[in-house]
């Protein structure tokens, strides 16, 4: 039995070890995305944003912004723990975890926090390079600082759902490639649901991205097509799914134990 010492130094070490993981790597895991963002504020927000005119009273390139924060947070999170646990599947590291007397939910943590640590720092660089093109303010710090906090925590859990199930590197890019991608693309990123016709509104209620791209705006805009109280719920209850899911597949050793 580990004492509560003993705990926090193993949460500790795994946190470290995920953090260095990305960290080293910077030029790979931190750089891409700001470009790529970059480009899309370069495209979006000047060149055709200027054509664009305002949206729900402020500029495209400022209404954009929360959005492309919000997938760039998505998006590393999600891969972030995805590509280091199932790395840690194939060159079997991970089972020295699993059989040290470490509990599975700090293991898990663990993980977690490794992609919430690259989520929050890749946000933190687009948010910098967003104000060379924009004028960004934030109305509502908290609500901001919360939702890419519980974003970032919930795709962390997803993406070590896939990584969990994957049997080869091809089944870690399927879920990111086909099902992340558009969803992000509809979730409201580069326009408001508002401008759809009514049955295609009623449709992308479906997707949860558009409930934290929404949020996440409300932080910094002021503004959401989605009551804010809605987004919270909907967020923390698919953490709460997945985090129960995630640990019975961990303690039950899906995908680790052969």
């Amino acid at each position: 039995m580990m004492t509560p010492r003993q705990k926090y130094i193993a949460f500790q070490t795994v946190v470290i070890k995920e953090v260095l993981r990305f960290s080293r790597i910077w030029v790979q895991t931190i750089l891409p995305p700001v470009i790529t963002t970059s480009l899309y504020f370069i495209i979006f927000g000047r060149l055709i944003g200027a054509r664009i005119g305002k949206m729900d009273g402020f500029n495209y390139m400022e209404f954009i912004v929360p959005g492309l924060i919000m997938m760039a947070v998505i998006t590393n999170s999600y891969s972030n723990v995805v590509s280091s646990f199932f790395g840690s599947k194939f060159q079997r590291s991970i089972e020295e975890l699993l059989v040290s007397p470490m509990p599975n939910y700090l293991i898990l943590l663990g993980f977690v926090a490794g992609g919430l640590a690259r989520g929050l720092a890749v946000g933190l660089a687009v948010t910098v390079v967003a104000l060379f093109f924009s004028h960004l303010g934030i109305s509502h710090p908290l609500v901001a600082c919360t939702t890419v906090v519980l974003t970032s925590v919930l795709f962390s859990l997803a993406g070590f759902i896939n990584a969990v199930f994957a049997k080869s590197f091809d089944d870690i890019s399927i879920v990111p490639t086909f099902v992340l991608t558009p969803l992000t693309y509809l979730g409201g990123v580069f326009y408001s649901i508002k401008m759809l016709p009514t049955f295609w509104q009623h449709a992308s209620l479906a997707n949860p991205i558009l409930y934290m791209v929404n949020a996440f705006r409300y932080g910094f805009l002021g503004v959401s097509d989605i009551p804010l109280s809605v987004s919270y719920g909907i967020v923390l209850g698919f953490i709460a799914v997945l985090f129960v899911v995630s640990l019975q597949l961990l303690r039950r050793g899906v995908g680790v134990r052969s």
